[in-house]
Order: structure tokens, then C-alpha cells, then sequence
């Protein structure tokens, strides 16, 4: 491993500083915050230059690597690095080094719906330079005083026209300025991950950058390649058809396909021109993990999803498999699909496991059963269903109720297909999940909490039935209604995983009974899904 180069000591000159900053030589990199300070934080710091007080040190990141920045500050489009030469990112002090150039360059900061212009700092000229008090302030004072701007760019008769009385003072102020030295340390050919753990350390607001702004500075092109607009196009188009993808997902997608793993640091060593390479062909194979997903095992919205990070093992079989799923690769996909969805895969060590599982796609795209792990069995115990607890959290209960979405339920009333919506299935009272033994009406009945809530208790029906029709009833009396309403509402209940009515115990209220019955009808479909 190369050994890092000691960080130097520097100083710069105001006027180093600004050229720099306009020549694109100093720049500040995109995942830093915007400029921040309110414009009397900036009157304080430039007082402290005017008497000589310290200011703090800036970091500087020396490298040829071109990360996304900064490109406009105070309505001034600042420009590319000249190409090749080494680039100076400012890791900690960007506030500082901000507030220096749009005050001295008298600029206007847009801030919400306000504008704040940095030509409106003034010095005072009645009070001693060596005044405790602040001598810089963001309000005009009563008395004589010169912008900070005229000042360092007045010249010699505008002073005498204007500032007669006080030109020893502002050659002071000038000098004071010109002769400032801002320290720096400059580190210099640091990897993008130890640059960043540098900023990390030092950013005092303890918000650590994630993997993604990482990369996002990393793999930036200024002609070609913003990895955080092509996201969010992605995310629109996923979210148009009610699906999302994490930044996360969507990284170990490009890291899978490209090198067979995705860790951080396998992710943190990609090279960019290999993901700007790859990306249409990855966003395609995610496109078509979506397609697959809602088109074959029948799961509409992504919320349901036992994990996010399944998008990305059929990500990579999509990448590696341009054509459509043979029946035995499908057969396969579906096995694969329940099995880690049933047995906690990714409750833990994701990422290796997504690494193991790209081995299991290329048997499956060689048209090969994998082999699954038999100490990790899905736990399909009639008991073990029928008393789980219902939570939105759990992947388990996910995997059933991908199971549920699958049998394309009908409404109770009308025989139409139930809508799901991602926005309504995020907590367990959702509109669109309803106890088909209400839990007021159990309740009433003495059955406790853990008994009410749980999974084979649950079916999913339009919202407008759950909260306006069905509400406390038992249900032996909404299901006579429904009856009169809908002539195929047996039909109409197969699609929930309930045979019949009487058999099932509803038309005499009997929770136990339904309760075996129906665990029973969900190990049946689940066995059918895992084809085991």
C-alpha cells in the first residue's frame, strides 16, 4: 500500500485566494453545503482579518481528480479547472473562503425568497483600529464608514475625494488585507476515500457523506456524467410505476454486474469510466427486474418488497441475461425469489450474501438449480403462520403479503381488482390491510393483542371497505352483505385465500377455525411458490 504524503503547511495571499477561486484552480466540491453564513458571520470574520486575528486553517485536497463543484457563487459562473493541472478542493473552511470572495467581490447571495447583497458591509472609520469593539458590521453606521468592497477596490482619488480625513486608516485597512496571511494545509495525490475521510473528521456537523455523495463526486464527468441527475431521472421513471430504488441499491447494482461484489470499498475502487460504460446497460437490467417483478410474480408496488436489495441479484441476472427467462430459468428465479424472501437472507451481511447470490443467477442463467443453504430452511409450520405477528417491518410478513398481492385480490363488494398504492403500505394500518376478524370485534371477544394481529388474520381490500364499511363488524355480517353485493363473491375469496365461508368458520364467527384454515391455504401457495 502507498504510503500518503504528509499534509504541508501554506499560506495564501486575499489575492491568491481570488484568483484561484476565478481561474477554476480552487474549487469546492459539489458535496459540500451551499454557502450558509448570514452576512453579519461574514462582517465578523472580516474583522478579524482587519485585526490581525486568526481565522482558522483551510484544508486543501491537491489532486488531478475531477470531482463534481461548486459553479456558480453569488451570480458568478465560475470556471472549469484548466485540464490537467492539479485541482485544489477546499475540504474544511469553504464557508470562510465563500464569504470572503462575495464580499470582497460585492456580490448578491439568493437565500429562499430573499437577497442578500455582500456590497452592504461597511467599516467604521470613527472607531480605533485597535478597538475591541467590531469595527465591520453588516449595518451602516451613523458615522463615516467605507464599504468593504470600495475599500479593496477604490482607487487613490476616490479615496482623497471621498475619505479625506481618513486615508492613513484606510491604507491600514489595505495593507491589513493584502498582507493577511490564511493558513493552509495542503494534502496533496490523497485517494478519493481519504480525502473524504478527512472531510469527515473535520466537518462539524458530524454528518458523515454517504457512499452515494461519494460516488457521486467521483465518478463525475462535467460533459458527460452526473451520477446524482441520472439517479433521480431513474427514480422517476421507477416511481412512475410505483417502484422505488435506494442510491445503495442502485450502487451495488453497478458494482454486482461490473465486478461480481459490492462492498464499500470494491464500490469505492470502481473505476469511473467503467460505470459511465455500463450505466444504460445496468439501469436496462433494473427496468427489467421491475417488469419482472410486477409482470410475473404479480407484486405492484415495490413497499412490499421483503427487501429492497432483491432488485439487484435480478439486476444482475437482467444484465447477464439480455433475453426473456426460459420456463426453467423462471421456475428458478421464483424459487430463489420466496427462498430468500422466507429465510431472512438479507436481514444481515447483504453484501456478501448479494455476492454469494450472483453465483445462484449464473446457475440459473446456465439453467442450473442452485444449491440453497439446508440449515436455513423456510419455516412453513402451519402453527408457525397462523400465530405470526403482523408487522410491516417484518421481511417474513412481506413475503406473504407479496404472496396475497400475487393472487390478483378482488374487492369484497364489486369482484374488482384491489388497488395498491406504495403510499399507503408503509405502516401496519394501512388503508389497503385489513383484519378480516376485525380487531374491535376481537377485542369485544376477549381475544388478546398477539392474537388479533397477526398475519393469517390479514387480507388486502380497498381502502374505502376497510375504513368506511367494514370497520368493527363481525364477520359473518359484512359477509352476508357482500353476498347480496356481489354474486361472485366466492370467486371473489379464493382470491384471498379463503375456500368458503362456512368451512372457514366465518358465517359463524369462529377466529380459530379461520385461523387454521387459512395458515393452511398460505402454506399451500408458498410450497407451490418455492416448488418444493
Amino acid at each position: 500500500m502507498s504510503q500518503l504524503s504528509q499534509p504541508k503547511p501554506y499560506s495564501y495571499k486575499y489575492h491568491e485566494l481570488l484568483t484561484y477561486i476565478k481561474n477554476g484552480s480552487i474549487k469546492i466540491p459539489k458535496f459540500q453545503r451551499e454557502f450558509v453564513w448570514e452576512i453579519e458571520q461574514s462582517a465578523k470574520l472580516l474583522d478579524s482579518i482587519l485585526k490581525g486575528y486568526p481565522i482558522g486553517t483551510f484544508i486543501i485536497w491537491k489532486t488531478k481528480h475531477r470531482l463534481n463543484n461548486i459553479k456558480n457563487l453569488g451570480g458568478v459562473n465560475l470556471p472549469e479547472s484548466p485540464t490537467g493541472d492539479y485541482i485544489q478542493y477546499v475540504l474544511d473552511g469553504q464557508q470562510r473562503l465563500a464569504s470572503l470572495f462575495v464580499a470582497i467581490e460585492g456580490l448578491k447571495i439568493n437565500k429562499g425568497n430573499n437577497v442578500i447583497d455582500y456590497n452592504e458591509i461597511f467599516i467604521d472609520l470613527t472607531k480605533d483600529k485597535d478597538d475591541s469593539d467590531q469595527i465591520v458590521t453588516s449595518e451602516k453606521p451613523e458615522n463615516q464608514s467605507i464599504k468593504i468592497y470600495d475599500l479593496l477596490n477604490g482607487g487613490s482619488q476616490f479615496f482623497v475625494d471621498n475619505y479625506k480625513e481618513h486615508l492613513a486608516k484606510i491604507d491600514f485597512y489595505r495593507l491589513q488585507f493584502e498582507t493577511y496571511a490564511f493558513s493552509a494545509i495542503d494534502i496533496v495525490d490523497y485517494p478519493i476515500d481519504k480525502a473524504v475521510d478527512v472531510f469527515t473528521r473535520i466537518n462539524t456537523t458530524g454528518k458523515s457523506l454517504s457512499l452515494f455523495e461519494i460516488m457521486v463526486a467521483t465518478t463525475y464527468d462535467e460533459k458527460t456524467f452526473d451520477l446524482a441527475e441520472k439517479y433521480e431521472k431513474l427514480s422517476k421513471e421507477l416511481n412512475d410505476v410505483d417502484y422505488e430504488i435506494p442510491d445503495a441499491a442502485l450502487l451495488q447494482c453497478i458494482s454486482l454486474n461490473l465486478v461480481g461484489d459490492c462492498t464499500r470499498k470494491t464500490i469505492l475502487s470502481l473505476k469511473k469510466q467503467d460505470i459511465i460504460d455500463c450505466w444504460d446497460d445496468v439501469v436496462n437490467s433494473i427496468k427489467d427486474a421491475v417488469d419482472y417483478f410486477q409482470i410475473e410474480f404479480q407484486i405492484p408496488v415495490s413497499k412490499i418488497l421483503p427487501y429492497r436489495s432483491l432488485i439487484v441479484p435480478f439486476s444482475y441476472f437482467f444484465y447477464n441475461h439480455k433475453s426473456k427467462p426460459t420456463p426453467e430459468q423462471s421456475k428458478l428465479l421464483e424459487e430463489y425469489f420466496w427462498d430468500s424472501s422466507l429465510t431472512y437472507r438479507f436481514q444481515s451481511a447483504h453484501e456478501s450474501k448479494l455476492a454469494q447470490d450472483s453465483k445462484k443467477m449464473d446457475d440459473i442463467i446456465n439453467n442450473k438449480r442452485p444449491l440453497y443453504d439446508q440449515k436455513s430452511q423456510p419455516n412453513l409450520a402451519k402453527e408457525h403462520i397462523r400465530d405470526y405477528w403482523f408487522s410491516t417491518g417484518d421481511s417474513f410478513c412481506k413475503a406473504i403479503l407479496c404472496l396475497f398481492s400475487s393472487l390478483n385480490p378482488r374487492s369484497f363488494n364489486t369482484n374488482r381488482p384491489v388497488k395498491l398504492d406504495n403510499s399507503w403500505l408503509v405502516t401496519t394500518n394501512s388503508k389497503n390491510y385489513h383484519h378480516f376478524f376485525p380487531k374491535s370485534f376481537l377485542s369485544k371477544n376477549m381475544f388478546s393483542e398477539t392474537q388479533q394481529n397477526v398475519i393469517s388474520n390479514i387480507t388486502i381490500v380497498d381502502d374505502f371497505l376497510n375504513k368506511a364499511v367494514i370497520r368493527a363488524k363481525a364477520p359473518s355480517d359484512y359477509m352476508k352483505n357482500f353476498q347480496t353485493d356481489n354474486p361472485e363473491l366466492s370467486e371473489t375469496m379464493k382470491t384471498h385465500l379463503i375456500d368458503d365461508l362456512t368451512n372457514f368458520g366465518i358465517m359463524d364467527d369462529n377466529y380459530g377455525k379461520f385461523l387454521d384454515k387459512r395458515s393452511e391455504r398460505i402454506v399451500d401457495e408458498l410450497q407451490k411458490k418455492l416448488h418444493r
